[in-house]
């Protein structure tokens, strides 16, 4: 075998290097522990729940962000420092138990060192044939058995369930309008028409926008209080779109709307999407992972029919940023939408150039991060059953809160609940701006630190809007909560 040095003679002259190695593996090595040492210490003070949630960044802070283009090194202290005095106080505070803002997952200790893995091997996963290519094939086999598909059904990971579901879209538009959508491009969007709910994502109707379908083409159904779509008014849709001459192509369920965490009928739009021949796809970014909960999976029913489900890892499954997912029935359909016959990606049946299909040819992108381990190391780490544990936790907890709510003459629900979203605010005073002042309860939390709720707009005005999504949440983060929001607004109406 030939060795590095049996290469063309350089005279006798030391070859110089331009290697971005450790010049001194040994202090590297004590560098890099210091770091893992303060990161794990970081995290643990994050998960106690002790210390503010969010803090904003002070003017000072934000300014050294101003700073001029690196051109000369700086030893990996200085920037390790600096990642601690100016990024990590002032992050977005989803790992923190009082993070209830968004649908943001808090991540794990395995999750963190799947990643620390990931980022070491440096894996392209786009194709050819390696280990990290397996590792995303064996989750997307885990991910059909769970979800009843078929064996031979496609799993992709992408950057989160917004781009899932583009990707959904443009795959539903290759199977409506056949092969010469790729060539000629949609024209007139050959009368294709899609159906969501008015609570569906925003991102649905975003997709349909670059998919070149237009806005227009999406039809947004009413909805229950629940959040639920009304699936009498989608058939009722589809039937005058039909008789009208146009084409439905795309049905689309949502698994956890992102307001109220509300779930579809999901079998009634099963129905209507194989009585039109169309593509039934399911948004479940957060709420699809409720089938690893023995207790919650019945909520899902119908979604073993979907044609594709979109969902995110770094939501309930706790892996750590980005880990979206795309699940689609049939393989061959998701490579039609996608698969290109480019040279410079030849395949062979042997070589690192083997193991074709690749995840390219079943989405746009090339060169692509290794999602799966991190997400591997997660799901082999705790188990579905510790994650659905966790899951059902949290709903427990939504529940919970509820109660207290509830029990509360100050304060009123606004919306059922659900899954682990619930929403509510402070009982309206006569002549008082209930909205202003729900915004102001909400930010005076964020700024004191005690909690990070959000906002949300519901046919009765604005709610606090709380998603239990962090496996870190106890009943005590709860009252701690209902404390702050009262205190706050016993404060913002005696200005």
């Amino acid at each position: 075998m030939l060795s590095r040095d049996d290469g063309l003679a350089n005279g006798g002259l030391q070859e110089p290097t331009t290697s971005l190695d450790p010049a001194d593996w040994p202090a590297a090595r004590r560098q890099a522990h210091a770091m893992l040492d303060w990161l794990l210490d970081d995290l643990q003070q994050a998960a106690s729940g002790d210390g503010p949630v969010w803090r904003p960044m002070p003017p000072d802070v934000r300014a050294a962000f101003d700073a001029a283009l690196p051109v000369e090194p700086a030893p990996i202290e200085t920037v390790a420092d600096d990642v601690r005095a100016l990024v990590a106080p002032y992050a977005t505070g989803n790992r923190h138990p009082r993070f209830f803002g968004w649908v943001h997952g808090a991540g794990s200790f395995a999750g963190m060192l799947g990643e620390m893995l990931a980022a070491g091997l440096n894996m392209n996963c786009g194709g050819r044939d390696h280990a990290g290519i397996e590792v995303e094939r064996q989750i997307a086999r885990w991910m059909a058995d769970f979800f009843g598909f078929p064996a031979d059904a496609s799993g992709l990971f992408v950057t989160g369930t917004s781009m899932a579901n583009f990707l959904a879209v443009l795959a539903a538009r290759r199977a409506a309008l056949g092969p010469a959508v790729r060539t000629d491009g949609v024209g007139d969007g050959g009368g294709l028409v899609a159906y969501a709910s008015a609570a569906a994502h925003g991102c649905i109707a975003r997709a349909m926008d670059m998919a070149g379908l237009g806005t227009d083409a999406l039809r947004l159904l009413p909805v229950r209080l629940d959040g639920s779509v009304v699936a009498g008014a989608v058939a009722e849709a589809v039937a005058h779109d039909r008789a009208a001459g146009r084409r439905p192509f795309l049905v689309v369920g949502t698994a956890g709307t992102v307001d109220t965490g509300g779930i579809d009928d999901l079998s009634a739009l099963a129905d209507i999407a194989a009585g039109a021949d169309a593509w039934f796809h399911v948004d479940g970014a957060f709420g699809a992972l409720a089938v690893l909960s023995p207790s919650l999976a019945p909520l899902l029913a119908g979604i073993e029919r979907a044609d594709s489900v979109g969902f995110d890892f770094h939501k309930w499954g706790q892996v750590p940023y980005d880990a979206g997912f795309l699940l689609t029935r049939s393989a061959a359909a998701q490579r039609a939408a996608f698969e290109s016959d480019n040279a410079y990606l030849r395949r062979n049946a042997r070589g690192l150039a083997g193991g074709s299909p690749w995840p390219c040819d079943y989405g746009p992108d090339l060169s692509r991060g290794a999602r799966a381990l991190k997400t591997w190391v997660t799901l082999r780490t705790y188990g579905l059953d510790g994650i659905g544990a966790a899951i059902e936790q949290t709903c427990r907890l939504a529940r919970v809160l509820q109660s207290h709510i509830e029990a509360n003459d100050a304060l009123e629900l606004l919306a059922p609940v659900t899954l682990n979203i619930v929403c509510f605010r402070p009982r309206p005073r006569a002549e008082e701006d209930i909205d202003a002042l729900v915004d102001a309860v909400v930010v005076a939390l964020h700024e004191s630190g005690v909690a990070v709720p959000s906002v949300t707009r519901l046919p009765a005005g604005l709610a606090i809007r709380c998603a239990i999504v962090n496996h870190r949440t106890t009943e005590a983060d709860l009252r701690l909560l209902i404390a702050a929001v009262l205190a706050e607004t016993s404060r913002l109406r005696s200005i």
